[in-house]
């Protein structure tokens, strides 16, 4: 989440199962609905106030049978990560990538060391589409070494700075949010690959400007999926593009859109429902 101010809507499931939180959170991902906590009986989803319509939310929480009820709260603009920061520990990925903090101590060092300061940005390691895309981009360094690599909503930029330090020869880190740009700035200088590292903050339109051997995507699906054609033009022949950031059942809708602009999936994985695959062009 950014730091403008969010509507949290809670879902009740009775009875509850992930299998029914995943079909909710898909027909909910067709809505602005940005971020989701699942917590047994709960589906919690997030969305910007001035998005939030209860009538479209009703339509589709009608079509299904387990939903009990559910409430809506508004959650003022705030820091979200300002607990985060408190209690951050050290994330190890395979054994070569440490993700850390400036806060932590006796932190393990790997291969691939990086330090951020996540400030309100999304991307801190923890989460599953963030773990999963810098376990495949370790199996992709021959494809990354010495070529040029994008990042499309790059939060905190640690996909952009690990690309860096796998020796991309060049990295364009984008993010639509003003906050997640200028914290991508810092964190690629504090990294020592701030020469390599150009951040912008908008969206994929800036991605016309040249042309990548690897693009990495960890966004919405709904977004993915929209702008499948333009990463698809983006992206040499012969290069990779990386996504994540949905969830298992979205991955025939990924695959479809991918398809459609021309490139043929290479690679899957999934953790804890969520889901990261591998085009090639």
């Amino acid at each position: 989440m950014n730091s403008e101010a969010y509507i949290e809507v809670c879902i009740r499931l009775n009875p509850f199962s992930e299998e029914e939180a995943e079909l909710l959170i898909a027909g909910l991902s067709d809505l602005p609905y940005d971020s989701f906590v699942v917590e047994d009986p709960f589906l919690k989803a997030y969305i910007q106030q001035e998005d939030y319509r209860p009538s479209d939310l009703k339509v589709i929480l009608s079509g299904s049978p387990a939903v009990e009820g559910f409430s809506a709260n508004y959650i003022q603009a705030q820091n979200w990560n300002s607990a985060w920061e408190q209690e951050f520990k050290p994330i190890v990925v395979d054994g070569k990538v440490t993700v850390k903090a400036p806060f932590n101590a006796d932190v393990p060092r790997t291969r691939f060391n990086i330090w951020i300061d996540p400030k309100m940005a999304f991307g801190t390691g923890y989460h599953h589409t963030t773990f999963m895309m810098m376990q495949r981009m370790l199996g992709m360094e021959k494809l990354i070494r010495g070529h040029s690599v994008a990042d499309m909503g790059c939060g905190t930029a640690i996909l952009a700075i690990l690309a860096a330090k796998m020796g991309a020869r060049k990295v364009f880190a984008v993010d639509i949010d003003a906050v997640a740009a200028r914290s991508a700035w810092g964190n690629a200088r504090w990294n020592r690959v701030g020469t390599r590292v150009e951040t912008a903050c908008g969206d994929a339109s800036l991605l016309q400007m040249g042309t990548y051997d690897v693009l990495l995507a960890n966004i919405h699906r709904n977004v993915l999926v929209q702008d499948m054609p333009t990463y698809a033009r983006s992206l040499r022949r012969g290069g990779r593009l990386l996504v994540s950031g949905f969830y298992r059942a979205d991955i025939p809708a990924l695959v479809a859109a991918a398809s459609d602009a021309g490139l043929s999936e290479a690679g899957v994985s999934e953790r804890e429902g969520w889901a990261c695959v591998e085009f090639a062009k």
